[in-house]
């Protein structure tokens, strides 16, 4: 689960995890409103140039973004077909520029710290009979486990493309459904076996 965590250190790791998690909510809560193309760009290449100051490992990470060529390739249609394109470029470009970003987050936090961040913002949920901390694990796990779904597609499509020269589309949807559930359950019999979850709550 952690397989796109960068193993060396970089100037990004030593930054406090709540100085990453704040500027990567206000940089979306900034970016989601505008509608400027020069604007948008200029969050792409700021994106780039993060990846570039974190080393060669994170730019190859940059894979990442071809999973979601799909996706990015029917955002834009959606909006030429509806008349603005420029729009459908700006929102291509938004969205790239946070994934790369929020991406780039995941790459230099480790999960403990992530949850150091949230479990005290949960703490009221202990009022209800909510553990914060099992919360707080969850939300975190969320936020690790988006970049390495999007690299399992990647994967499975790499995998296709090998065996029949064309990617695999919506075939690959049964095999990545098969692999999600089966890396869910690997993570939770690792936390059952450490003592974060127990099997009862997973049934």
């Amino acid at each position: 689960m952690i397989s796109l965590y960068l193993a060396r250190r970089t100037w990004a790791h030593r930054l406090p995890a709540w100085l990453k998690l704040g500027v990567l909510a206000g940089l979306s809560l900034v970016v989601t409103p505008l509608d400027s193309l020069p604007a948008m760009a200029a969050l792409v290449a700021g994106a780039l140039a993060l990846y570039a100051a974190l080393g060669r490992e994170a730019l190859r990470q940059m894979v990442l973004l071809r999973a979601m060529a799909p996706l990015l390739a029917l955002l834009f249609a959606f909006h030429w077909w509806s008349g603005d394109p420029r729009l459908g470029l700006v929102a291509v470009l938004r969205l790239a520029g946070m994934i790369l970003i929020a991406n780039a987050v995941t790459m230099t936090t480790r999960m403990d710290e992530m949850m150091e961040v949230v479990e005290p913002l949960l703490r009221p949920l202990a009022l209800i009979g909510v553990s914060p901390r099992a919360v707080a694990l969850a939300v975190a796990m969320m936020i690790r486990f988006v970049p390495l779904l999007f690299a399992l597609w990647e994967a499975l499509n790499e995998s296709w493309r090998a065996r029949c020269g064309r990617r695999g589309g919506w075939r690959l949807l049964a095999p990545f459904c098969i692999q999600t559930l089966r890396l869910s359950n690997h993570v939770a019999e690792a936390l059952s076996a450490r003592g974060g979850v127990s099997r009862a709550s997973r049934r």
